[in-house]
């Protein structure tokens, strides 16, 4: 028997219930029983007369079969493993260690990832996100900044496979983003998300100027769980300024033809959101009205001391210089968040969206 593998096996052994363990912890059999139910609905002749409705029960079904088919691949990178393990040790060949490492090192990372989700167990961490970003001080280079950090979200939220919805666009004077509102849709968005709340700071050598300086700028994040509308948040309508724009955004045939954008004013807390996702003025008005909600609902909970553990430091005031996580281009590569700790110095796969490193970390450390 090859001591390498035996020790492997050991080691492994404590996985077996731990893998049963995580079936309970993510709820598989109610997310099997689920995608049956809505599958059936989808079968139904009058499926597609809400298509809003219909896409975001497509959505919802795409997400729970995810994780179904993720948690079974995990059981199955599992057997696979032990099999191999098994074999090599009844065949007294050690040309298998190398195939056993490498297949341990993935099941692990499969096994943390699915074991991080479990974290999300917050009043707000299965809602959809609703996120802003806004530029700081730097001027153009902040919004370009911002921009950066735009793609960065949207490749994240790719990578994961949730839905994206873009409900505000205010581009730079010069270049790039003033700032940009989106929602995130799907199972646990604002869970992952929550701890992206913050400041975010670049250091660079800047692309906007001649003398190739190096420039400091920064953006800020704020993140918002969409609230169930079971949730009572009451909003008199005399309290509200109701103001409609042209939109401004990225494209799109009805963008700078109608007035469809609209800004809504909550006059007792001064409180303004505004959508110009590029739909009709009713869709828009509807969509600000849930930023509002959220908004409200937000301050209600920091006004009477109620703010939720799951949500720890993520309403705090936002100032300049109090950032969450540092990017730095120049002099030397390194993206570092200064809560957690977590840094890399490999940052190109971080701007593509791959965030997973500082989500988990983030998620381990408020549940520490």
């Amino acid at each position: 028997m090859i001591l390498e593998l035996e020790q492997m096996a050991s080691e492994l052994a404590s996985y077996s219930a731990s893998v049963k363990e995580l079936a309970d912890s993510l709820h598989i059999d109610e997310a099997r029983e689920k995608v049956d139910e809505l599958e059936e609905i989808a079968a139904d002749p009058d499926f597609w007369n809400d298509m809003d409705k219909a896409q975001a029960i497509l959505q919802q079904t795409k997400q729970l079969k995810n994780k179904i088919e993720g948690y079974e691949g995990l059981v199955s990178d599992y057997e696979d493993l032990m099999t191999i393990i098994d074999m090599g040790n009844e065949e007294n060949d050690e040309s298998i260690v190398p195939e056993a490492k490498e297949l341990r090192t993935k099941f692990e990372e499969k096994y943390e990832h699915f074991r991080i989700s479990t974290l999300l167990t917050g009043q707000y961490d299965h809602c959809n996100a609703i996120v802003t970003l806004h530029s700081g001080a730097g001027g153009t280079e902040a919004c370009d900044w911002v921009s950066m950090l735009y793609r960065m979200y949207t490749r994240w939220v790719e990578r994961e496979g949730f839905g994206f919805e873009l409900m505000d666009y205010l581009e730079g004077d010069e270049a790039g983003i003033k700032s940009v509102t989106f929602m995130v849709t799907g199972e646990n968005a604002y869970g992952y998300l929550k701890g992206e709340k913050g400041i975010h700071r670049l250091v660079r050598i800047s692309p906007f100027d001649s003398n190739g300086r190096r420039h400091t700028s920064f953006a800020s994040c704020d993140v918002m769980p969409e609230i169930d509308e079971d949730i009572e948040i009451d909003i008199d309508p005399d309290d509200l300024r109701i103001d409609t724009y042209r939109s401004s955004g990225a494209g799109g045939q009805h963008v700078n033809k109608t007035s469809s954008a609209i800004r809504i004013t909550h006059i007792p807390t001064n409180i303004v959101v505004q959508c110009q996702n590029e739909r009709s003025q009713f869709q828009n008005k509807d969509m600000a009205m849930k930023m509002l909600r959220a908004k409200l609902y937000e301050l209600k909970l920091k006004e009477q001391g109620q703010m939720l553990e799951d949500i720890r430091g993520e309403v705090k005031d936002i100032a300049w210089g109090s950032q969450i996580r540092s990017y730095v281009f120049h002099p030397y590569n390194m993206i570092k968040d200064h809560r957690t700790g977590a840094e890399t110095a490999n940052v190109q796969p971080v701007m593509d969206g791959d965030l997973e490193m500082y989500i988990n970390a983030y998620l381990k450390w408020i549940n520490g």
